[in-house]
């Protein structure tokens, strides 16, 4: 990569020092792990050197990250339109850096199943926040109250059920491929109190 790259040429300098200093290192900190000069990473940084792609695959291994994300320019798709499902009343947002990650918001109106039976178990992990009103959590045994910006996480392992309390509740939630691929199974069943991603 040369200086004549423009953009993308600043935007990676750019990039390798925010990294730096995010991870609270000084020059000569990240130079030692990238097995560079403390003057040659400054002469990178200030667009005074050259960018070599194998310094940038030393510095992308020492900032803990990959050679694709250190140089990606794709900025083009920073805005995504949700699919909607009016009949369960969710959006849903694909990840587009994680395909197999899942974002999706969801209006509860009923409270958790009180059968057993109707609680879920699959490979996974949700993240959740809930947006406005009170959701009930059960999880195992126990039963939790997860009120206004309040978030939850947990294995999906473990059978669970979400719902409302005392009137309607808006949830954001996160789920991973497995997650995601658990309640797709699922989508055919008549429980309602758990949001298909």
């Amino acid at each position: 990569m040369t200086q004549d790259n423009g953009e993308l040429d600043s935007l990676v300098r750019k990039r390798i020092r925010a990294l730096r200093l995010a991870q609270g290192w000084s020059l000569d900190e990240l130079a030692t792990r990238a097995r560079l000069s403390p003057s040659t990473l400054s002469r990178i940084e200030n667009g005074q050197r050259r960018l070599a792609l194998d310094q940038l695959v030393t510095l992308a291994r020492a900032l803990d990250t990959s050679l694709d994300q250190l140089v990606e320019n794709a900025t083009d798709d920073v805005i995504s339109s949700p699919m909607i499902d009016a009949a369960r009343q969710t959006m849903r947002w694909p990840i587009r850096a994680d395909p197999g990650m899942t974002v999706v918001r969801q209006r509860l109106t009923d409270p958790p199943p009180d059968s057993p039976s109707r609680m879920r178990a699959h490979p996974g992990r949700e993240w959740l926040v809930v947006l406005s009103g009170t959701a009930v959590l059960l999880l195992g045994n126990r039963r939790f109250r997860v009120e206004t910006n309040q978030a939850a996480e947990f294995p999906t392992m473990l059978p669970h059920a979400i719902g409302a309390e005392g009137g309607p509740c808006e949830l954001l939630g996160i789920f991973d491929r497995d997650a995601r691929r658990g309640h797709q199974r699922n989508e055919g069943s008549d429980d309602a109190s758990r949001p298909a991603p």
